[in-house]
């Protein structure tokens, strides 16, 4: 009889631990204070008992949705969102319910990269992020959520990324992005509705760890067949790791666009960057399968990387990352010339990254009219001893920050040797010229490591640039 009342019991506890694990489960995106990007159909997904149907039941308009757990108890389900506004609830069940609170419709942007989009608002040791403090003070938003994802390098696909969502508040906005947060604080300020920003993000990263194998065939430079060995050794900077650790789990999370500051990983390998970058951005756009969506990504800022002993000039690296915008459709670069730090690879200009982000997501993505636009190189024809540089999206005409001249030009002849050359602004042409030069071929602007750019149009910075396509360095 006793043998019979523990089988029982036995039993019972078996059948409420079955029950317990039946439960609805999610990824930690979909939780309390998440952000669903409003006037679409979003995707849900998630875990349940294998093949118990589930249902979804949204505030804003009480609909209800039903699916189905396959055989492995996978689920997924597609909602119509309304129009931005909350808070709402979302309410699921499998016969047992959970419901998360605090749900805001509005604009949701991936904001991915390495350390100058992963450095919070705290800054690094020793490594502060300018006006942090004041912002600090007034960065109270129940409008702005935000999600920071903890890192994490795999050899397999993962199926969550850890973290979680909350309002903006002081304590919230310390441990997140700054480069993020100034980008969304741009956007809830001139769109007037929620904004939601999902930070995944790996110091040291390089691009080809945000990229899957089969994208990174077409570039024999990079290593192939990684195994567990090569991500412990390597982690971030290990080819396919941060995809599968940090991206995979939200490719589908419906979403506006994405914003981007990396590169600064890749500067000792740059022959390649715009061909390897425009290749990653194209696969992202192919596995979210949500069309040609804005990526908007930040130009690496200047910075002495002689100090590192690195003797590439970063300025190369800078110069694919422009041609990107014109290899890939919907995607646009902020140009950071006037905001690096010569003696860190961490700039304390933070702000200006995310603003010049927003400013291009604002112009683009949203319509918005009046912005100011980045001006960029687009010839030069010589005069005699004298090289005249003429530009595109410059119809304010270009200008020098400083004065009415400036001494980060060069110029060269045939024999490839750049001298210090004078430059000056007439309508909207930069006119450079060198007594040291007489039959000049070539122009450099600010092509090095570190320099503070003075080339601006209509507040914003023109990037360093070269006329000529020399392979000396």
């Amino acid at each position: 009889m006793e043998t019979k009342r523990i089988i029982c019991a036995v039993c019972i506890l078996c059948g409420l631990a079955t029950r317990a694990a039946a439960k609805v489960t999610l990824p930690s995106f979909f939780g309390d204070n998440m952000v669903l990007q409003q006037q679409t159909e979003c995707r849900l997904w998630g875990t349940a008992d294998k093949n118990k149907t589930v249902t979804v039941k949204t505030s804003w308009d009480n609909k209800t949705y039903r699916t189905k757990a396959d055989a492995d108890g996978h689920w997924e389900a597609r909602i119509q969102t309304a129009a931005a506004g909350g808070p709402y609830t979302v309410t699921l069940s499998d016969g047992e319910s959970l419901t998360l609170n605090n749900i805001l419709l509005g604009e949701v942007w991936i904001c991915s990269g390495q350390s100058n989009m992963e450095m919070q608002m705290k800054g690094f040791k020793m490594q502060p992020v300018e006006g942090a403090t004041e912002e600090l003070l007034s960065c109270n938003d129940p409008q702005l959520h935000l999600f920071y994802g903890k890192r994490r390098a795999s050899l397999t696909p993962a199926d969550d990324l850890s973290g979680a969502w909350h309002e903006a508040t002081a304590a919230s906005v310390r441990d997140f992005s700054a480069t993020a947060y100034y980008f969304g604080r741009a956007l809830r300020r001139t769109l007037g509705i929620p904004v939601g920003l999902i930070v995944t993000a790996y110091g040291g990263s390089a691009c080809e760890a945000w990229m899957k194998p089969e994208w990174l065939r077409a570039f024999p430079q990079v290593q192939q067949h990684i195994t567990e060995a090569d991500v412990q050794r390597l982690h971030q900077r290990c080819p396919t790791a941060l995809y599968n650790g940090q991206l995979r789990p939200l490719i589908g999370y419906t979403m506006r666009g994405v914003i981007w500051y990396q590169g600064e990983d890749n500067v000792n390998r740059s022959d390649y960057y715009a061909e390897l970058f425009s290749t990653m951005i194209r696969g992202w756009r192919a596995d979210w399968q949500q069309g040609d969506f804005p990526f908007y990504y930040c130009q690496i800022a200047p910075y002495d990387y002689s100090l590192i002993q690195w003797p590439q000039n970063s300025a190369l690296l800078r110069e694919q990352q422009q041609r990107v915008e014109t290899m890939v459709d919907n995607a646009r670069m902020a140009v950071l010339m006037d905001a690096g730090l010569e003696y860190g690879i961490h700039p304390r200009k933070k702000r200006e990254a995310g603003e010049r982000l927003a400013i291009l997501a604002l112009a683009h993505t949203y319509d918005v009219k009046g912005l100011p636009e980045f001006a960029r190189y687009s010839g030069v024809e010589f005069r005699g001893d004298t090289a005249v540089v003429s530009f595109d999206r410059s119809k304010e005409w270009v200008y020098f920050q400083n004065g009415p001249k400036s001494q980060l030009f060069e110029m060269a002849g045939e024999d490839r040797q750049f001298h210090p050359a004078e430059a000056w602004v007439e309508r909207n042409r930069v006119y450079v010229h060198s007594e040291a030069v007489s039959h000049p071929v070539a122009v450099r602007y600010a092509f090095r490591n570190w320099a503070i750019g003075d080339l601006m149009h209509d507040g914003l910075p023109v990037s360093s640039f070269r006329t000529d396509n020399w392979t000396d360095e």
